[in-house]
């Protein structure tokens, strides 16, 4: 590494001063899409001299960023249930193998008072994180239920495959067809009675039916935060790609979008459905269900509307929900991943009370 080596903690007033100017928007490689910048400063959660990431730079080119930002956990004590996440860690892999990737990484713990989690992490840090003061507070499993071959995928997975795809899209294409045609015939009776709701900000109404049923999340939920992680301002459609910058977070493409929807019967709010849609993935963020006697018609409602936005996966950290959906509905098969989530020792976490859900810390 050169002598011209800066690391700068970024904290919420520096992010916006830097949406004004363009600055990390200038290269050809951004930390994170703009649109997710201006989302994540409008977060009343978040104070002026909170921090929002670490950068490192070398000769004025970005070589290492570290996102985080804070959060306050569900606790009775007010004054001191400020924790950060650290949402990714990334390193340029010329200086993978520096003292530049601990370096940074140790500057973000210092900046955040060592109040971290991580809701997943990598699996090549693995042995990092064994050596450090973090404990594991939840694990689960990550479900990736696939209701085609999804060509895109397996070639992703198995490069050798390219040569083939025009024959992979005919296979998929028709492995859908057939599966949303079963699928459909399932649905189609057990949701004629519902009606659907799609907003864009959650309303008294609403309100008062997601409250009691995220009172005990590990996140402190309010009708301004979940408009916040509902707001479909982070995202930014792309229809022609042709893009002045990458980025390192997700956000940008020629098909992001975020719905949500109230689940009604019989003019009752019986559910409540949040779900990102980017190329084929239908990634759930809120699934929340007024009791057990309605979650099989919940389920039913999910499918339906994943059905209607011509997906091929669906994405979930919740166990119930994807087992529920296997036992419903016809699939392909279902890719599972143990994701495990991490709190710094001086969070003073209690592991044995905690549940981190799939809407904890789901910033994609």
């Amino acid at each position: 590494m050169s002598k011209n080596l800066e690391v700068i903690g970024v904290t919420k007033k520096m992010l916006s001063e830097a949406i004004d100017k363009n600055t990390y928007w200038k290269n050809n490689l951004a930390p994170l899409p703009k649109s997710k910048a201006i989302w994540l400063v409008s977060n009343s959660r978040i104070q002026d001299d909170d921090y929002c990431g670490v950068m490192g730079y070398e000769d004025e080119k970005m070589i290492s960023f570290i996102f985080m930002f804070p959060d306050f956990l569900n606790t009775s004590i007010k004054k001191e249930n400020k924790i950060y996440w650290m949402i990714s860690w990334w390193v340029h892999p010329t200086y993978k193998d520096t003292v530049l990737g601990t370096y940074i990484f140790n500057e973000a713990l210092n900046l955040a008072d060592k109040q971290i989690v991580i809701k997943s992490y990598a699996e090549n840090v693995n042995a990092f994180y064994e050596k450090q003061p973090f404990t594991v507070i939840a694990s689960r499993l990550r479900h990736t239920i696939f209701f085609s071959l999804d060509a895109s995928m397996l070639i992703g997975r198995f490069r050798f495959l390219k040569s083939f795809r025009f024959i992979l899209n005919k296979v998929d294409a028709f492995s859908q067809a057939v599966l949303n045609r079963i699928n459909t015939s399932r649905y189609k009776n057990r949701t004629k009675g519902l009606v659907y709701d799609f907003i864009s900000k959650i309303d008294n109404d609403t309100w008062e039916f997601i409250e009691p049923l995220c009172s005990n999340d590990l996140i402190y939920k309010t009708k301004e935060y979940i408009n916040w992680h509902i707001d479909n301002n982070q995202y930014l459609q792309t229809p022609v790609v042709k893009l002045p910058y990458r980025s390192l977070q997700t956000g940008i493409s020629d098909n992001i979008h975020i719905h949500s929807v109230k689940i009604i019967k019989e003019n009752t709010i019986i559910g409540f459905l949040s779900y990102i849609i980017n190329f084929n993935e239908f990634n759930v963020k809120y699934f929340l269900v007024k009791d057990e006697s309605y979650y099989d018609i919940c389920v039913d409602a999910l499918i339906e509307n994943f059905i209607k936005v011509k997906k091929t996966f669906i994405f979930t950290d919740d166990t119930k929900l994807s087992e529920t959906i296997a036992k419903r509905y016809k699939t392909i098969f279902t890719h599972k991943v143990l994701k495990k989530g991490l709190a710094h020792n001086e969070t003073g976490l209690d592991i044995e009370s905690v549940d981190m859900l799939n809407r904890d810390g789901h910033f994609y």
